[in-house]
This record gives structure tokens, C-alpha cells and sequence, in this order.
């Protein structure tokens, strides 16, 4: 029985459904000039590696003009890249590289907010009737001088700052230095869709929207009400409201539509959401709706969760159903914002085995799947110390937020040179100090690596339809097991993962109609050692 998704059906999907991305946070990938900061020439120098994996794009976080109050997501100029990064030709040549290996390459787009640094806002806090004026969301003071209402920032504080230059407040729903953008008004959609344009000009592939349910808010600046009290510990202010009025307001789906008919000028390219907050699923699958929107949304299901267990990966798949008008999800088990899993979700004991039931499990979801660089090798999270915390939000709120910084730690590509082949200078993040262990070159010299077995987990999802763009259905999720069919095309197959640290035994009711294709951790005959996991394909 051939192995390979049928030609005919893949030419009937998307090359994105199903895709495999992987994630490059620049700044600490790879330097090639030695400051201790990543830059675009080395991405590039280190793009074989990428394409080695199997997957199917790459996805840069931001590269663009910034003055770096939140590394890139502070963004100064749309159009241009960093200095600390590179040039435009530089991305270019990246690009140009990525095709010939045959990978996509996506890049955020940030339309909620600039930096306060941009050009747009520099004009519009000039005076309130220059051409820019509006691009912002300004507010007079109460009659107390007090901001225009309740709203709280991300990052700690009123999401709202006194301008004494036009003697009003702006909105900014994370750093003070992020003013927020009204995105309302129709000016700034053109300027944001002839970003897009420039962007897909130079070829990229899609687009990574950041933050898109704070793109815009309510006008009438209501009040938000106070949320009800989880006994969830709350460490800013921002968590003691519903964000009913700061963000997703109705409009934002029209606006979706008129980026999508932009995009869908250029063919195959692909689009998807970044959606947190209270009712994110509910906006994921409004943004995603139909056909006339975005492709697919990536919450934060996993990358919060305080553990995997079968009852949570089983509420998250369940929440995407193969039904007519709902839209396609992408998982993310690690990403910039949250901390390594396997630091997160295991004991140091279970760690090897868990990252190994981990990818496969990854592999094994319906949706789109991300990679964080790294994630490959089973970095762990470092515990960055306090002087060298570079995370906006971790300074502000330290110790009680954990900083993201320590998932943002240098690639680790030789174990025994200096910064780990990272670069030749002291390096803006520290090295983690067991992260030599876990090193490309140690890797790649022992067949029985994670990063090994990561290659063949991407091939094996490549080579089976029923796991790029089959249906769901949960057949089990127990507190120990959890077991998914997929089926697509005339082939089905069978996922199951023990997800505990103790030995477990399932078995379907036919075992002779099924076959494995994959295993780790020593499954056998339908028992499962601890993280014990297996895929299997219906013969009969």
C-alpha cells in the first residue's frame, strides 16, 4: 500500500493545509557579523539546515525599522528592514534562497499599533489637524484630567498616556511606546493593505497578523466591565477587566475581507491569525469564516497550558470540527510568547520521552502545525537572571511573570565553540548552560536524536493525507490516554499517546486491521511504556 498523499488529491489542496512552519525568532537564530544579535544574513547561511527538516515555510517574527522597546513588534517603519538586522536586500537574498530550497517564507504583520518612533506618529502628535492627525486614537481627559476611561494596557498600567503636544491621551494597549493605530479609518487601511502589497511584491509567501483582535476598538471608548474573580492569580490590571471594548470590535472581519482579495491576487499565499484573550475561539473562527477571510488562526490553547493532558489536546481539536463554514486552526505547542514545553509541561526525569510523544503528537493534529527553532533539539527554558532580562513585560512584572526571554535564548549549532556557534560575541541572551548537550552538531551525530526523529515525524505527516488534511474524531481521551482516527482520501489512521508517566495498555477492537508506521518510546503490541506513543494505518 503506497505511503504517499494521491496526486490528484493534493493538487485539490492548498500547499498551506496541512503545512509544517517553522519559526525564526531573527534575533537569535544565527549572527553573521559578530554583534551577538541574529540578522538576516544568518538566517539565510543556515536555511539547508531549515529545509533539512522537512517543512513546509519559514516564519520570520519582525525584522523591521524599530528602536526595539519590544524587539520588533514596536515597528518604525513597515517597509524597510532593521540595520541590527540587515537591508532589504539581505531579505531579498533570504527569500530568493528559501525558494530554491523549496520553502515558503511568511512574515508578521503588527496592524494593531506602531511605534511611537514611526513617521505616521510623530505627524499626528503634532497638532489635531494635520493630515495625520487621525491615524491614532486620541482622547480628551476627563474633566479631572483623568484618562478617557478604565482601559487597562497588556504590559501593566492605563492603556492610555498624556501627549503634551496636543495636550490629549493616546491609546496604546501594550507599551507606552506602542501607540495604537485607527485602524478605522480608511486611510490607514489603504496604508496598511499597500504594506501587504510591498511585502508580496519582494515574493513573500503569507502573512503572520499579530494581535489582530486589538486591531480595533470601540469608538464610543466604553468602560470595561470588571471580570469575575477565578481565584487565578492576577498579576496586572490588565486581568482584572473584560476586554469587551479595547479590542474585537465587529469591523475587524470587513477589513479582513479586503486584505484577503488583495492576497488572492497573488495566488497560493497564505494568511494567519494571532488571537488571545477571553473569547478567542469565538474570533479565531469569525476571522477564518467562509472563504472571503483569513485562511486559518493560532491561539493559544497549548502554548498556556498548564499541562497536556488527553482532556486538553481533546477540547482544542474538538473545537475545530470539519464542518462546512468553519474555518482551519494551526497549533503551536512553543512560540516566542510562552515558555519552552518541555520546561513547562514535564519533570526533568520524563523529558527525553515526553518531547519525543510530544512532536509526534504535533504532527499528528488536524490543522497547520508550528515549530519553534529549537523545539527540534528539546531546548529547555533558561532561567535568564534578572540583569539580563531584556522582556518588557518580565521587567515590569518581575518575579510573578515568567520571562519570555528565556524561550528567546540563542540557537545552539555547535557544542563546543564559543556561544555555541551562535556567534562570536557575547550574545544579547545568554546561552542555556545545558544547551551544548542539545546542540546541532551533537545531534546530528546521534541517529537516535530528537532532531532526527523530528525529520522523520515531518516526513511521516507528508506522506500520509489522512495527517496533512484529514478529518478528526477523538476515540479516547481518558486521564492517561488519548487516542484520534484521521481519515482522509480512503486511508485511515490511528494516533494514540500515552501522556502520562506511567505505563498504560489500550487497544482497538480489531488489532490485525491495523498496522504501525510509527512508534516511540518502545511501544509494542499495544502497551504503552510511560509517553509511550504510536501511529498506526488501517489495513483491512
Amino acid at each position: 500500500m503506497s505511503t504517499a498523499p494521491d496526486t490528484a488529491a493534493a493538487s485539490a489542496h492548498p500547499w498551506w493545509k496541512g503545512a509544517v512552519t517553522y519559526q525564526i525568532y531573527p534575533r537569535s537564530f544565527a549572527d553573521s557579523n559578530g554583534d551577538g544579535v541574529g540578522d538576516l544574513p544568518g538566517i539565510t547561511a543556515h536555511l539547508d539546515y531549515v529545509a533539512s527538516l522537512g517543512v513546509d515555510a519559514i516564519w520570520l517574527s519582525p525584522f523591521f525599522t524599530s528602536p526595539m522597546k519590544d524587539f520588533g513588534y514596536d515597528v518604525a517603519d513597515y517597509r524597510d528592514v532593521d540595520p541590527i538586522f540587515g537591508t532589504l536586500a539581505d531579505f531579498d537574498a533570504l527569500v530568493a534562497r528559501a525558494h530554491q530550497l523549496g520553502l515558503r517564507v511568511i512574515i508578521d504583520q503588527v496592524y494593531s499599533h506602531t511605534s511611537d518612533e514611526h513617521r505616521w506618529f510623530q505627524e499626528s502628535r503634532r497638532s489635531r489637524d494635520n493630515p495625520y492627525a487621525d491615524w491614532y486614537v486620541w482622547a480628551d481627559a476627563k474633566p479631572d484630567g483623568s484618562p478617557p476611561n478604565n482601559w487597562q494596557s497588556v504590559f501593566g498600567g492605563p492603556a492610555w498616556t498624556w501627549d503634551a503636544r496636543r495636550g490629549q491621551y493616546y491609546l496604546h494597549n501594550f507599551l507606552k511606546e506602542q501607540p495604537q493605530l485607527h485602524v478605522h479609518h480608511p486611510a490607514v487601511q489603504q496604508e496598511l493593505l499597500d504594506t501587504a502589497k510591498f511585502w508580496l511584491d519582494r515574493g513573500v509567501d503569507g502573512f503572520r497578523l499579530d494581535a489582530l483582535n486589538f486591531a480595533m476598538h470601540d469608538p464610543a471608548l466604553t468602560d470595561n466591565p470588571p471580570a469575575p474573580d477565578t481565584g487565578k492569580v492576577r498579576t496586572r490590571p490588565f486581568d482584572f477587566q473584560l476586554k469587551i471594548h479595547n479590542q474585537s470590535h465587529d469591523d475587524i472581519p470587513r477589513f479582513l475581507e479586503h486584505l484577503r482579495a488583495l492576497l488572492d491576487g497573488y495566488g497560493d499565499r497564505f494568511t494567519v491569525a494571532e488571537v488571545g484573550g477571553d473569547n478567542a475561539l469565538a474570533e479565531m473562527q469569525l476571522y477564518t469564516a467562509g472563504q472571503s477571510r483569513l485562511n486559518s488562526a493560532y491561539g493559544f490553547d497549548f502554548l498556556y497550558a498548564p499541562a497536556l493532558t488527553p482532556g486538553t489536546v481533546a477540547d482544542a481539536i474538538g473545537a475545530w470540527p470539519a464542518t462546512e463554514g468553519v474555518g482551519w486552526p494551526s497549533w503551536a505547542f512553543e512560540n516566542h510568547d510562552a515558555p519552552r514545553a518541555v520546561s513547562r509541561w514535564i519533570e526533568p526525569e520524563h523529558r527525553d520521552a515526553f518531547a519525543r510523544a510530544k512532536m509526534l503528537l504535533l504532527m499528528c493534529l488536524r490543522g497547520n502545525v508550528f515549530l519553534y527553532y529549537g523545539e527540534e533539539l528539546g531546548l529547555t527554558q533558561v532561567d535568564v537572571p534578572y540583569e539580563r532580562l531584556q522582556d518588557p513585560e518580565a521587567i515590569a512584572n518581575w518575579p510573578l511573570t515568567l520571562s519570555r526571554d528565556g524561550a528567546r535564548t540563542p540557537m545552539p549549532w555547535a557544542s563546543d565553540r564559543p556561544q555555541l556557534g551562535f556567534s562570536d560575541a557575547e550574545p544579547w541572551l545568554p546561552v542555556g548552560p545545558d544547551h551544548p548537550g542539545l546542540a546541532v552538531d551533537r545531534q546530528e551525530a546521534d541517529p537516535r536524536s530528537l532532531l532526527h526523529l523530528t525529520r522523520r515525524l515531518v516526513a511521516l505527516r507528508h506522506a500520509h493525507a489522512a495527517l496533512l488534511w484529514g478529518d478528526l474524531h477523538v476515540v479516547e481521551a481518558t486521564d492517561t490516554m488519548l487516542v484520534v482516527e484521521r481519515v482522509a482520501d480512503h486511508q485511515t489512521m490511528l494516533c494514540a499517546f500515552n501522556l502520562s508517566a506511567e505505563p498504560a495498555a489500550w487497544a482497538p477492537a480489531q488489532p490485525a486491521r491495523w498496522r504501525a508506521v510509527e512508534a516511540v518510546n518502545g511501544v509494542a503490541d499495544w502497551r504503552f511504556p510511560p509517553y509511550g506513543a504510536l501511529v498506526a494505518q488501517r489495513i483491512a
